[in-house]
């Protein structure tokens, strides 16, 4: 069986509330929501091993039983590079199971946090956006193009979730995740700056990196709006798309010299090798990336009453926590 966390001193507050929330993922993201988690909240985390959600029978069966007024998604299939030849896995998990689980959050009343993409943008007004000496990040209203398969399947599950009827959900789309947890850029650079001489970074793709435990943050926030009896009243911060990451925009190649200069401060690295710009064209992938995809984060800013931070401050803070790992 999953873990249930719960608060004892306020066991007797949440007895016939079900459990407050259900997070399912285990991936660096719900590694991340479960750093963050606040006290006092009776928590419910489901990995694959424990929930198939692909499976929507035993989904709907796990939330008739928990009846969690929560659910927060922060599964998905983000191989973006396989999408592209296994495709039928891809939608899936981002959008078939995406469906199904929306439909079972409405039938017991709960309310839906979703994570989703940037790169549901990019094939769109994208490299116009780049040649831009003030390009304009993306709002959530505007028009969704995807390059990939990837972003095509995020994209129809968000659909999915806005389609279904009775349910109060809200769509998170985030870019360049990274934390000390799991595979990601950050720790593929310092694998890499370990073992090569010199390496080739892509500099024409533009970004804001996210620090995974900042959006967690941010996505607990949104569940403690949504909880009955919170003093945040659920009303305050509307049902919808909304967009995170940190602040600032900046290129894979910048944000890898970044890296390497805060990783060589803190001990993670002996010595400096050159990172070397180069340009999409020659660094050729399965799947097409935006070039542009920073995201404007205004709306969720101002609902939360939350600034953002940084990306430079959030790299520093994961770096410290892979330095203390190796000490």
């Amino acid at each position: 069986m999953p873990e249930l966390l719960i608060d004892k001193d306020n066991d007797n507050e949440h007895e016939n509330l079900g459990v407050d929330c259900m997070v399912l993922g285990a991936g660096q993201l719900g590694q991340c929501l479960r750093a963050a988690q606040p006290a006092a909240y009776e928590i419910h985390y489901c990995d694959h091993a424990a929930l198939d959600i692909t499976d929507s029978a035993q989904v709907t069966a796990m939330l008739q039983q928990l009846q969690p007024q929560v659910v927060i998604n922060a599964t998905a299939y983000t191989a973006v590079d396989k999408a592209e030849t296994e495709i039928g896995q891809a939608f899936q998990v981002n959008a078939m199971a995406v469906d199904q689980l929306a439909a079972a959050c409405a039938s017991v009343g709960a309310v839906l946090i979703h994570i989703s993409t940037d790169f549901v943008f990019g094939g769109q007004d994208d490299s116009a956006r780049v040649k831009s000496r003030q390009p304009r990040p993306w709002r959530p209203t505007d028009l969704t193009h995807p390059m990939g398969v990837y972003g095509a399947s995020k994209l129809v599950g968000e659909q999915g979730i806005l389609a279904t009827a009775n349910l109060k959900a809200y769509i998170i789309r985030t870019s360049w995740l990274y934390s000390e947890y799991g595979n990601n850029f950050v720790k593929t650079m310092l694998r890499l700056m370990a073992e090569r001489d010199a390496i080739g970074v892509v500099n024409d793709q533009i970004g804001s990196p996210t620090d995974s435990l900042g959006l967690a943050k941010v996505l607990w926030e949104l569940a403690a709006a949504n909880l009955k009896g919170q003093p945040t009243p659920s009303e305050s911060i509307q049902p919808g798309i909304y967009h995170w990451s940190d602040a600032g925009a900046i290129s894979w190649h910048d944000f890898a010299v970044e890296i390497q200069r805060q990783a060589l401060q803190q001990g993670l690295l002996k010595k400096a090798i050159p990172i070397n710009p180069i340009g999409t064209a020659d660094y050729p992938t399965p799947a097409r990336r935006p070039a542009y995809s920073v995201l404007d984060c205004s709306e969720l800013v101002a609902a939360l009453n939350k600034p953002q931070t940084d990306w430079q401050l959030n790299l520093q803070r994961v770096l410290g926590c892979l330095a203390a790992d190796t000490n």
